[in-house]
Order: C-alpha cells, then sequence, then structure tokens
C-alpha cells in the first residue's frame, strides 16, 4: 500500500527545515558511506552528517511531525521509528539506482535496532525546483512515480524495490526513514487500516451508533490479537 500523507510538515516547520539543508555550510556526506554492499554500487547522493547539530535538530522536527500525523499512525501503527535522514540529490550525485533497503537497521540516534516494515520519505522542496528526482517503488500494480508537493510524505512497504530517478536540473531534498510495526503482517496492517477508515466515515455520516461501537470493538481486539508492543 502507498499512502499520500499531505501537509505532513506545517510551513513553519518547512521553512526552517529548508533554511538548514539548503544552508551554505550546511554538512554533506557521500551519501555511500552509509550504505550496504548492494546498495553502495547504485547510490549517487548526499547525506547530512547524522552528528551534526543540523541534523539533531532536523530530526527532532520530522519526529514530532510524524507523532502527531492521525493517518500515519493508523496506516503505520508505529512501534519503533528510525531516526529521520536528510539526503540532497543534484550536481554528479543525483540518483539513486534500484534497490532493497536492509531489513533491520541500527539507528544512531535511539541506539536500537529497527525492522523496516515500512518506508517513509518526506519531501522538503517543491517539484517545480528541480527536474527528475522521482522515486520509483516498484509494487505489484508495477512501477509508480512519486514526486510530492514540499512538506507531503509518502509511505510505502519497506519489501519494495525502489529508486530515484536522476534529477537534471535544480536540487532535491527530503527525508527518509523507516518504521518498524506493532502489527508485522502487511495484510493484517491494511485490514486494520480498511477498517479504521470505514469507522471514521461512518462516524462523520451517522454519528455514533450502537453498529459503530460494535465495529470499533471488532478493530481494537484484532488490534489485540495482532499488536507486538
Amino acid at each position: 500500500m502507498l499512502l499520500h500523507l499531505k501537509n505532513l510538515l506545517n510551513k513553519s516547520e518547512l521553512a526552517q527545515a529548508r533554511g538548514l539543508l539548503l544552508a551554505a555550510d550546511a554538512p554533506w556526506t557521500d551519501g555511500r558511506r552509509s550504505a550496504g554492499a548492494q546498495a553502495v554500487q547504485v547510490k549517487h547522493n548526499q547525506q547530512m552528517a547524522q552528528d551534526s547539530a543540523s541534523a539533531a535538530t532536523l530530526r527532532a522536527l520530522v519526529l514530532g511531525a510524524l507523532q502527531r500525523d492521525a493517518l500515519l499512525f493508523s496506516a503505520a501503527l508505529p512501534r519503533k521509528i528510525f531516526n529521520p535522514l536528510f539526503n540532497r540529490y543534484g550536481g554528479d550525485a543525483n540518483h539513486y539506482g534500484a534497490h532493497v533497503d536492509g531489513a533491520v537497521l541500527h539507528s544512531r540516534a535511539s541506539d536500537e535496532w529497527v525492522r523496516t516494515d515500512l518506508s517513509c520519505t518526506v519531501f522538503l522542496n517543491a517539484p517545480d525546483e528541480y527536474e527528475g528526482g522521482e522515486l520509483v517503488i516498484h509494487d505489484t500494480f508495477g512501477p509508480q512515480r512519486v514526486k510530492l508537493p514540499a512538506g507531503d510524505a509518502v509511505l510505502y512497504p519497506g519489501t519494495s524495490v525502489h529508486e530515484v530517478l536522476p534529477v537534471t536540473r535544480g536540487v532535491r531534498i527530503a527525508s527518509f526513514l523507516w518504521i518498524e510495526s506493532m502489527v508485522r503482517s502487511e495484510e493484517q496492517r491494511r485490514l486494520l487500516f480498511e477498517m479504521d477508515m470505514a469507522l471514521l466515515a461512518l462516524r462523520q455520516r451517522e454519528g455514533e451508533s450502537a453498529e459503530a461501537t460494535r465495529l470499533t470493538g471488532v478493530y481494537h481486539n484484532l488490534l489485540r490479537m495482532w499488536a507486538r508492543t
């Protein structure tokens, strides 16, 4: 399931993030330094140094936005969130070929291992600021090309083969991260998400009812059955 999260960052947060990421002295490093054996062969971008003050500020900003987004919570049911990272594509470091992220990654900021059930990319500049740079996610319905407004994000299965196409003009900046879900099964997460969204629509249309209460009980009993906290 690919899920478009609109306005994950508000205008103030977006302006702060862009100020740090586009600063002349922003601490960018070669993205290949954090790549695994397979990814290093196809990775051509830059990443912000994780131990920098700018990265710490940006991590807190993005984590705060993630934690208040009700749609993300419903879809991902997060148990752990890998510390957000930040990348830049442009010039000679302008693409990332097809690859799959590692199944379990060590988060330096929180010093814990995170299973990468879901991947998330937060777009931090507008689509007309650069050419190319689409995130292409290869799923069962074929390749999905994603290029979103600044402040929006896409959530997709961590098992997906994906790539970033070459940026041929301008610079693309984004945040990326992974989520370990309380519900490991993608199929079970999808069922819970669809039920949650249906219940939300039912309440908005009909108000509270005995049927909505019973279905809410079913949702929570399924979550109780499947979740690992």
